[in-house]
């Protein structure tokens, strides 16, 4: 997804009266300007991305906290919609037997054996999803194979 698909996603939400799709894109769009302002640079689609898994995994946070309290369905209901929405933005993720396919490869390309390796090792799984995998599952697994 790039910013000006972010744009026609929020208009076409506006138009649909989709009230949680425009308040999480928004949200979405809120991160990207905030980027851009900061490094004064026009965003990367990789950016969009970034900024669409900082939403998901804040708004995740907030519904975990939502479903913890139990006070207010509504707001759980609204949260996980939103959740929802935003994974539908986002590539799928990478996992089962195709995450343990790319770790077995990675570490026996690069020859690592030992557990000191393990960051290297995680840097190069997470760069070859694109980082479209749950970085505890990478670790797990690799802490597990390495001696």
């Amino acid at each position: 997804m790039n910013k000006d698909l972010l744009g026609a996603e929020i208009t076409q939400a506006m138009r649909d009266h989709d009230k949680p799709r425009i308040s999480i894109l928004r949200m979405v769009k809120n991160e990207i300007d905030t980027r851009e302002k900061e490094t004064r640079q026009p965003v990367s689609d990789e950016d969009v991305a970034a900024a669409l898994k900082k939403v998901l995994k804040q708004t995740s946070e907030t519904l975990e906290g939502s479903i913890k309290a139990g006070t207010n369905e509504e707001r759980t209901t609204l949260l996980q919609t939103q959740v929802e929405i935003l994974e539908g933005y986002l590539p799928e993720q990478v996992t089962g037997d195709a995450l343990a396919a790319i770790i077995d490869r990675v570490l026996a390309e690069h020859g690592f054996s030992e557990k000191r390796d393990m960051g290297k090792a995680i840097g190069l799984v997470v760069s070859e999803t694109g980082g479209n995998c749950d970085k505890a599952e990478v670790a797990r697994i690799i802490g597990g194979r390495l001696g």
